[in-house]
C-alpha cells in the first residue's frame, strides 16, 4: 500500500490547504472525482506530468485513512 505520508502534502499556501500530490498543485479531491468518473489511474498519469501511479494509490490511501477517521 502506498505511503500517503510520503506523497500527500498539506499547504496553506497550495490551494487554500487542501491535500495536493507532493511537487504539484494536482488535490486529490481531483484525482479521486477523476477516478470516480471512471478514468483510469494510466489516463490521470497520462493527462499530469509528473504523476506516478503510487501517487494515485497515495490518494487512494489518504482517502481511505480519511474516511476512517470520520465520526459522526
Amino acid at each position: 500500500m502506498a505511503d500517503p505520508s510520503a506523497r500527500i502534502v498539506i499547504d496553506p499556501h497550495i490551494l487554500v490547504g487542501k491535500p495536493v500530490i507532493k511537487g504539484t498543485r494536482l488535490a486529490v479531491e481531483l484525482v479521486l472525482e477523476l477516478m470516480g468518473n471512471g478514468w483510469s489511474k494510466e489516463q490521470i498519469v497520462s493527462e499530469f506530468p509528473g504523476v506516478t501511479p503510487d501517487d494515485i494509490l497515495a490518494c487512494l490511501t489518504y482517502a481511505s485513512a480519511s474516511v476512517k477517521a470520520e465520526r459522526v
